[in-house]
C-alpha cells in the first residue's frame, strides 16, 4: 500500500500507483488544481468544498514558471514546493503534486479523477478545452465550486502595496 500520510507533497508517479490502489477499493478520488501562491481563507473554503465530494483529494499546483505565465513576471510569490508544502499541509488535501506545463490535461488522462473542481469563476464553457476533453475521455463529473467573493492573492497584495 502506498502511504502517502507522512510525505503528501508527492511525484505524479508515486500518485498514480496510489490511485489504482484507489480505485481497486472503490474510493472516490477529486482533483483540483492551481496557483495557490498566497493561501488565504477562499482557497481553504474552496477545497474543504472540493474535499466533501468524495473520499480524497488531490491538488495539483501551478510550477512556478506557469504562475510566471498566468500571473505576470511579478509571480510567484511563494516557490512551487513551498506553496505545495502549504497546500499539502491542510486537513483535507489527501496530496499534492506540482505540474510542469500550463495546462493539466496530460495529468488528468493519467490520474482518471473521479470529480474534479474548478472555483466558480470559472464554466464548464470557460474550462480550458484541453483540459475539458481530458476530463470527459476519463469520465471525471466536473463541478464548479461557488466562488468567495473578497478573498485573492491578487486583492492581497494590492493591500500590502497601499
Amino acid at each position: 500500500m502506498i502511504d502517502l500520510s507522512v510525505c503528501r507533497v508527492a511525484d505524479l508517479e508515486k500518485l498514480l500507483m496510489w490511485r489504482e490502489e484507489e480505485r481497486r477499493c472503490g474510493r472516490k478520488v477529486v482533483l483540483t488544481n492551481g496557483c495557490f501562491d498566497l493561501l488565504h481563507r477562499g482557497h481553504i473554503e474552496y477545497l474543504q468544498s472540493s474535499a466533501l465530494l468524495g473520499d480524497s483529494l488531490i491538488v495539483a499546483i501551478n510550477s512556478d514558471e506557469s504562475v510566471k505565465t498566468l500571473k505576470g513576471p511579478s509571480r510567484p510569490i511563494n516557490l512551487e514546493l513551498d506553496r505545495a508544502f502549504a497546500v499539502a499541509s491542510l486537513r483535507v488535501v489527501t496530496a499534492t503534486f506540482v505540474f510542469q506545463g500550463p495546462r493539466l490535461a496530460d495529468e488528468i488522462r493519467q490520474l482518471k479523477p473521479d470529480v474534479y473542481t474548478k472555483a466558480g469563476d470559472y464554466s464548464l464553457e470557460t474550462l480550458e478545452p484541453t483540459e475539458r476533453q481530458a476530463l470527459q475521455d476519463s469520465g471525471a463529473d466536473v463541478v464548479i465550486i461557488p466562488f468567495s467573493t473578497g478573498y485573492s492573492t491578487t486583492s492581497t497584495l494590492l493591500k500590502t502595496q497601499q
